[in-house]
């Protein structure tokens, strides 16, 4: 043979229908203008002859390149999704975090059915470069995704998720909701296949059980082995298919995942089944892949429903504003719109039986509202002119007219929103733990099957198969990997009920290790409605009505709850200028060329007087000369001292950590009953008794609510904000309440270490059912079906035991109320 003939013969051919190398000696080839093109496998070969056959065989005169192959389509390429780096589609989904530079955005994903699809999403996402953190809310099937938009672009994220077989696009209620309800929908026909199919595979094995073959004829036999294989093949292709196709994507991302195994063990069983019957050789399993396939399904969809149905609340809050709203025009005209058209300065008109469509303050009208969705508080409250209204609320009476402040994604119910999935930005320890068992088990387990079945083929190869498929099936890692999420997500759901809204999901586990609680005092402890009760000016040449008013010219650009005990007293031909507030102590600003200040003796005076009374006093000066005292009144909050006893009876310390002076703090204290208290302490001195106490092995919680209680709450191992907290120390916090009651936060400590004991028992419960079945099924002593059944209770058992957190009741030892002395005003 010359070179060139050789030459000529080493090179490659492609395939005419996809281009793709064509094997040697492959047979398959499509007749094409009395010309014959080589093909590279019967699919290309059934295809190209439909197109021809079908009159279509012009499409391979005239394309001009070659068809794309799926694998390419799913590869991460972000061409295909460059449409969502467009500035104008990411502002309505797309949110900044801080002065970071980095943003970050909720999506919905499609195809996540387990554990393991949530630790494959963030194993892949958080190991691009660009990505601070990705968190997969596994209850709404939604990822929180933080990255820097200078290093990687949405569209890399969304071409990435779906080249590891997960399609995802922008967060939208109703969308994800119906696809939610599409997805549940189809998983009961999945089931009630199954199902169907069991009973019938069942009804025709038990005579074969029962009687043997010798005990019927060989024609029934073989006829009860066809209708089995007939009734177990829609089981195997339609009901167990999301099996196959997880399994599929795992081994091609080299992630396996639970339904590996569980694929492994349908697949073979069915396999050597069929092949049994086909040909009458070997054993028959169709009972057992039917049996397997439905309690494997049923137990995920109790596992789903449960995780949907305490999630309800939560995920209900995506959809609590209205979708229309009824706009006041300039000329009073009535104007019925889409809710999301509203902006910052509308009037609204809210009928009784309405919702309310955005955040905004009340022009006129008086009310009850019902606040239930956001706040867990199943009594209406009444709301009239001046007040603040969130959206998402119901109008139970009469008309309001609203000035709208916050609509759209800037309204209170989507940050709340918003926060919920920040909470999965992070997991508890001993979800950590659990996730990796999971996927280690799951690489352990194939090894530990192939070994045994290397065993039983040198035993006894007749029953190496149902040997491997049991061991396969009794150690599925279902349960191990149900164990936390299922309780995380129902102790979010008992929380959410009782009003506390946790935005970082470890804050959980650090609330049921906490030791003490720390209570800032205006506004935690105290109603932060502060009221001016007394004035005591020092000489006649400043009047008391005057030093009001100069006093409201100081705080009329301050949100401090002191600041509004001073508001009916402005005078608009007052105005301070070159104000400054110094955290903790008070304002100073220039006024009639002057220089005044308002807040703490020492602050507002360098030598102040003694104060006139017992109370939380004010100092005004001018120039460093004292020109008036004002005395503040802030009533104690009625459940004050329930929530005190309740955390004393869970064995937490309290404490008072006031920047108040020391008379006002004291006489709070003995009110309520607390021991260890701090008066005229600076934010850097609060966090300083934080930072001592941690030193000092404590786990300190901290309960707080304005600007100055930020650097503590920072610094605290878990923080919460009041409802009435300013959004700075909300979105410091790691649990927010959402209603103004303190027993909330000894709820939330009671909720928590709940969750870690079902944790825990559903871990131990795992770990020892895994260890102790696999030696069974490994000795041939575990059926397959048995097995079947054993994996199926176990998962049941661990979703079955967090379903507990969702009928958590307060002790009753935390109702008691601690003993309080006479009232005094603070």
């Amino acid at each position: 043979m010359s070179a060139n003939t050789a030459a000529v013969s080493q090179t490659p051919t492609f395939c005419y229908h996809c281009g793709n190398p064509v094997p040697s000696g492959a047979p398959w080839r499509i007749e094409i203008d009395d010309t014959s093109h080589p093909l590279c496998c019967p699919g290309c070969e059934a295809v190209a002859h439909a197109i021809v056959e079908g009159g279509l065989e012009s499409y391979y005169r005239y394309r001009t390149e070659l068809p794309e192959r799926p694998d390419e389509r799913q590869a991460a390429n972000a061409d295909t999704w460059q449409v969502f780096d467009d500035p104008g589609l990411q502002a309505k989904f797309v949110h900044p975090e801080g002065d970071s530079g980095h943003v970050h955005a909720t999506l919905a994903v499609d195809g996540i059915t387990c554990a393991a699809c949530a630790w494959l999403i963030e194993h892949r996402l958080n190991a691009l470069n660009g990505v601070e953190s990705s968190a997969v809310n596994l209850t709404h099937h939604r990822v929180r995704i933080s990255w820097d938009p200078a290093v990687i672009k949405l569209s890399q994220l969304l071409a990435e998720l779906a080249a590891i077989g997960y399609t995802a696009q922008p967060y939208e209620p109703d969308k994800a909701q119906a696809r939610l309800q599409q997805e549940e929908r189809m998983n009961v026909r999945r089931l009630i296949i199954a199902a169907v199919g069991m009973m019938q595979v069942m009804m025709f094995s038990i005579p074969i059980y029962v009687a043997g073959p010798e005990g019927m004829s060989e024609d029934f036999y073989a006829l009860f082995h066809w209708l089995s294989f007939a009734l177990a093949t829609p089981v195997v292709f339609f009901s167990a298919l999301p099996f196959f196709r997880n399994a599929l994507r795992d081994v091609k991302s080299g992630m396996l995942g639970m339904d590996v195994p569980v694929s492994l063990a349908i697949g073979c069983a069915y396999a050597a089944s069929a092949y049994a019957v086909i040909f009458n050789v070997g054993e028959v399993y169709f009972d057992s892949v039917a049996m397997f396939t439905f309690f494997l399904l049923f137990s995920r969809y109790i596992e789903a429903r449960a995780r949907r149905r305490n999630g309800q609340s939560g995920n209900a809050l995506s959809g609590v504003l209205p979708v229309y709203a009824t706009r006041l025009d300039d000329d009073g005209s009535e104007r019925i719109l889409p809710a999301s058209e509203l902006h910052a300065g509308d009037r609204v008109l809210i009928k009784p039986g309405h919702g309310v469509p955005a955040d905004g303050v009340i022009e006129d009208g008086q009310s009850s509202l019902d606040e239930s969705m956001l706040t867990g508080e199943y009594l209406p409250v009444t709301r009239g002119v001046g007040e603040r209204i969130v959206g998402g609320s119901q109008n139970m009476e009469n008309p309001l007219v609203m000035r709208v402040t916050h609509a759209g994604n800037d309204a209170r119910v989507a940050n709340i929103v918003d926060l919920t999935d920040r909470a999965f930005a992070s997991r508890p320890r001993l979800a950590q733990m659990a996730a990796r068992m999971a996927h280690l088990f799951v690489l352990r387990l194939l090894i530990v099957t192939v070994c045994v079945t290397a065993v039983w083929w040198w035993i006894d190869p007749s029953r190496v198969l149902w040997v491997m498929l049991s061991v396969l099936v009794v150690t599925c890692p279902c349960a191990l990997a149900l164990a936390t999420p299922t309780a995380l997500t129902a102790g979010h759901g008992q929380l959410r009920k009782r009003g506390v809204l946790i935005t970082r999901a470890d804050a959980m586990e650090s609330l049921s290790n906490a030791t003490r609680v720390i209570f800032d005092k205006t506004g935690t402890l105290t109603r932060g409605e502060m009221q001016l009760i007394d004035t005591h000016s020092f000489d006649s040449t400043l009047s008391a009505e005057r030093a009001r008013a100069i006093a409201a010219a100081l705080e009329a650009h301050s949100e401090h709850p002191i600041a509004r005990a001073f508001r009916p007293f402005r005078d608009a031909t007052l105005q301070a200028r070159a104000l400054r507030s110094v955290t903790g102590q008070g304002l100073e600003g220039t006024l009639m060329g002057k220089r005044w200040r308002l807040g703490k003796p020492h602050f507002a005076c360098s030598q102040p007087p003694a104060s006139p009374g017992e109370g939380q006093w004010l100092l005004l000066s001018e120039d460093d000369t004292p020109r008036a005292w004002f005395r503040l009144h802030d009533g104690v909050r009625d459940d004050a001292a329930q929530t005190i006893a309740a955390l004393r009876e869970s064995g937490l310390a309290v404490e008072l950590l006031s920047g108040d002076t020391p008379d006002a703090v004291e006489e709070l204290a003995q009110q309520l009953g607390i021991t260890t208290w701090h008066a005229g302490t600076s934010p850097e001195g609060k966090l300083a008794r934080i930072q001592t106490l941690q030193a000092e092995g404590e786990c300190v919680v901290m309960v707080g609510d304005g600007i100055n209680d930020v650097p503590v709450l920072a610094g605290a191992d878990v923080a919460i904000a009041m409802n009435s907290a300013t959004d700075l120390a909300r979105t410091r916090a790691d649990a927010v309440l959402l209603s103004p009651r303190l027993t909330r936060i000894a709820d939330a400590v009671e909720i928590s270490r709940a969750t870690r004991r079902v944790m825990r028992q559903n871990m131990i419960w795992s770990v020892c059912y895994n260890f102790t079945a696999m030696p069974l099924a490994a000795l041939g002593l575990v059926p397959p079906w048995l097995a079947a059944i054993g994996m199926s209770f176990s998962s049941l058992v661990v979703v079955t035991n967090a379903l507990r957190l969702t009928r958590w009741k307060r002790r009753a030892g935390a109702t008691v109320k601690a003993p309080t002395a006479k009232p005094v005003s603070v």
